[in-house]
């Protein structure tokens, strides 16, 4: 009357060695075994490729005598502990039961009502490594194929941030011209996950783009910009626009500018300027001349 239970992710395209020696060695202890895997908040990411129903399934075609469930992440140890206590007496309420985990698994942060046993294994294989390799390859099989499809359906909607940069000097700005295109945008570009905020994305863009140094930034507004990559997805770009005083250097193009400009805002043309940015050079010519 005793229930062994095992506590992962299994975020590989396949059951490694690792995880056939720990499953069998439970249920050659156990005629009563569950498996609980952990759920991320996010949804298809690099450490959390897979959703709930693909790796039950991937379990299943092996084990199915064994009882499956999902545990969702919690933010508390504590919290995350009683989930699962409460969700292993809600179908075994009378039985012993014992967790089972390897060195590096889930053992340091439970802490339930539960027994607890590390199983020393043989066999280790990276999660991360395993992934990383499935990642580099392409097949040509339909079910490859269908695979991707299905990963780009079964995740949220997302929003790209980016920054625009007004650089001003004196009575004029400073405005980009990109390689195949006729008109002029402001200086900016994706904010990158390395970037501290906003403000130090749009820095870091002025110096990759001109090669400029600018100071004393300041928010002017953000806007959905209506990026002709993105006219048919899902995905939308949100640009956050600062306005900035350029301190020192001579403009050089550079990344993918492939011209700068400096114009006199008295005289700046909304013609000359992409659709896309349109609305912000309003917004932005407006509030500096208080129109």
């Amino acid at each position: 009357m005793s229930v062994g239970v095992i506590i992962g992710r299994f975020q590989v395209h396949e059951l490694h060695e690792g995880h056939i020696e720990l499953i069998n060695h439970v249920i050659t202890k156990h005629s009563k075994v569950i498996i609980f895997l952990g759920i991320s908040n996010s949804l298809v990411t690099k450490n959390n490729p897979l959703d709930f129903v693909t790796r039950k399934a991937m379990i299943v075609k092996h084990y199915k005598q064994i009882t499956i469930l999902p545990l969702k992440d919690k933010r508390s140890d504590i919290i995350w502990s009683k989930n699962i206590d409460e969700k292993i007496k809600e179908i075994y309420p009378i039985d012993d039961v014992i967790l089972y985990g390897s060195r590096d698994s889930f053992i340091p942060y439970y802490c339930g009502i539960f027994k607890i046993q590390e199983v020393e294994q043989k066999y280790y294989t990276s999660g991360t490594e395993s992934r990383k390799n499935v990642s580099e390859e392409i097949k040509s099989s339909p079910d490859f194929r269908a695979g991707v499809i299905y990963a780009a359906y079964n995740q949220y909607p997302t929003v790209h941030p980016t920054v625009d940069i007004a650089i001003i000097k004196e009575k004029e700005i400073l405005l980009a011209k990109k390689p195949n295109e006729s008109k002029y945008r402001f200086v900016g570009g994706f904010v990158d996950p390395t970037d501290q905020s906003f403000e130090h994305a749009a820095k870091r863009e002025v110096h990759e783009e001109t090669k400029l140094e600018v100071d004393d930034l300041k928010y002017i507004m953000s806007s959905k910009i209506d990026d002709w990559r993105y006219k048919n997805e899902e995905t939308k770009i949100i640009s956050t626009l600062y306005i900035a005083t350029y301190i020192f250097g001579r403009p050089e193009p550079s990344d993918d500018i492939s011209e700068l400009r400096w114009f006199n805002l008295d005289s700046i043309k909304l013609d000359d300027i992409v659709d896309e940015h349109k609305y912000m050079m309003i917004i932005l010519l407006q509030k500096m001349f208080n129109l």
